[in-house]
C-alpha cells in the first residue's frame, strides 16, 4: 500500500475528526492547548474523496463552535461572514483532493504538496479574513487598507500551525509507508 493509498482508507476520518476536536476550541493554541488544525484536517480530508466527509467536517466544525460559544469563548468571530467558511475549508480540501495524485511522496512531490498547502492556506486565509472584513459589519468605518495592517500579523500563526500540521501528518504517512516497505522486503526475505 503506498502512502496515498493508506490516506485513502477508510481509516483515515478517525485520526482527522479527532484531531479537529482536539484543536478546534483554541484557534492560535496556548501553553495548554495546540492549535487549531481545521485547515490541515481539511486538506488531507481531501485525499479521501468524500463529500459526505466534507460535509460532516463542515457540520462538526459548526457544532464545536456552538459548544465552544456555549462554554465561554467568544462569539466574535461568528457573523454573517461565518459561512464563508465554507468555501475556505473547500479551498483546502481541493487542494488535498488534487495533492492525492502524487502517489510516491518523493522529494519533489512532497515538496509540491507542501508548496500548494502553502499556497492554498494563504487562499484560505484571505478568504475567511476578507469575508470577514466585507461580511461581518464589524469594520464599516475601517479602510481596508488598516484591517489588512492590522490582520497580516496573524497571517504567520493561522499558515504555520497549519503547515506544521502538514510536515506532521506527511512525515507520519512517509514513516508508514517506509515500515511497509521494509515489512514487504523482510518477507520477501
Amino acid at each position: 500500500m503506498n502512502a496515498i493509498q493508506w490516506l485513502q482508507t477508510r481509516y483515515l476520518p478517525i485520526p482527522l475528526i479527532a484531531l479537529m476536536v482536539l484543536t478546534r476550541f483554541h484557534h492560535f493554541g496556548d501553553a495548554l492547548h495546540l492549535p487549531d488544525a481545521s485547515l490541515a484536517v481539511f486538506f488531507f480530508a481531501g485525499f479521501y474523496r468524500k463529500t459526505i466527509f466534507f460535509v460532516f467536517l463542515i457540520a462538526l466544525a459548526a457544532l464545536i463552535d456552538t459548544l465552544a460559544i456555549a462554554n465561554g469563548t467568544s462569539s466574535w468571530c461568528v457573523s454573517p461572514a461565518y459561512v464563508f467558511l465554507i468555501p475556505t475549508y473547500a479551498v483546502m480540501w481541493f487542494t488535498g483532493s488534487y495533492c492525492a495524485r502524487f502517489k510516491s511522496l518523493t522529494g519533489t512531490e512532497l515538496a509540491l504538496s507542501i508548496g500548494l498547502l502553502t499556497l492554498a492556506t494563504t487562499a484560505a486565509f484571505i478568504i475567511s479574513n476578507g469575508s470577514f472584513y466585507l461580511f461581518s459589519g464589524r469594520y464599516d468605518d475601517l479602510a481596508l487598507s488598516s484591517y489588512v495592517a492590522a490582520t497580516a500579523g496573524y497571517f504567520l500563526p493561522y499558515a504555520g500551525s497549519a503547515l506544521a500540521y502538514g510536515a506532521v501528518i506527511y512525515a507520519g504517512v512517509k514513516l508508514i509507508q517506509l515500515m511497509a516497505i521494509a515489512k514487504t522486503e523482510q518477507n520477501q526475505v
